[in-house]
């Protein structure tokens, strides 16, 4: 009776694998109740970082590099993680939208080897009321050297970019509030909000509250976006 129900078990597993990618899905469920139960919640505007580690499931066939294919998929627990701890997916979603990747670039620069820790640094850039652009860096464990770069456009639909960001603005206005002492001329805590958006709050860094400026290498890369739009719509 005990191996049957363990050949079963068995089955099910190798099936599993064989039908479904299951560490993947496993690994995401992991990032997710790390990020959402175990992590600190973090300003929208804040840079997440998650660690990784290259295993020989990761390197390519010349067994000692990291494959490039995995490095796009590490980017996706890296943002996995940032989205539960910001919460912009579910601030989208709570106004009736949803979210996909609309476009990624990528430039490697060095090689990460096989057992090698590294850091993933995430980070907002700039959006407009479309998408949302991030940045996400591979750094060295231990001399910070960033291995590659990657920028990615995530496309915002059914909803404005722009009114979601500002709700998430507004709640970084209290995540910050929460940690600190309200000022002796402040009443209460929606108040003290109030003084904080008109610039009077005191304590609170209203400059980190800002829309980033558009940086120069996105904006030449939207404008490829741009080019490269255009030549497929002509060939329709």
């Amino acid at each position: 009776m005990l191996c049957t129900a363990l050949g079963i078990v068995l089955g099910v597993m190798v099936s599993l694998y064989a039908l479904f990618e299951l560490h993947y899905f496993l690994r995401m469920c992991l990032c997710v109740v790390s990020a959402r139960y175990l992590k600190k919640r973090m300003h929208i505007l804040d840079t997440g970082t998650v660690v990784g580690l290259c295993l020989t499931n990761d390197i390519d066939t010349l067994l000692y590099h990291m494959n490039n294919a995995r490095y796009l998929r590490e980017i996706d627990f890296a943002r996995v993680d940032f989205y539960e701890r910001t919460s912009p997916y579910r601030t989208i979603r709570s106004k009736g939208g949803s979210v996909v990747q609309g476009a990624t670039t990528i430039r490697y620069r060095r090689f990460i080897r096989p057992f090698t820790r590294f850091t993933i640094s995430s980070r907002i850039v700039y959006w407009d009321n479309q998408s949302i652009f991030m940045e996400h860096r591979f750094l060295g464990g231990t001399d910070g050297f960033i291995h590659c770069i990657a920028l990615c456009r995530q496309r915002v639909m059914q909803c404005s970019v722009e009114d979601v960001m500002a709700t998430l603005l507004k709640s970084g206005i209290s995540l910050q509030s929460a940690t600190k002492k309200l000022p002796a001329t402040t009443t209460s805590s929606t108040e003290y909000l109030e003084k904080v958006e008109t610039g009077t709050g005191g304590g609170v860094d209203t400059a980190s509250l800002a829309k980033p400026d558009l940086p120069p290498e996105v904006a030449k890369w939207l404008e490829w976006n741009d080019i490269s739009s255009a030549s497929l719509r002509s060939e329709c």
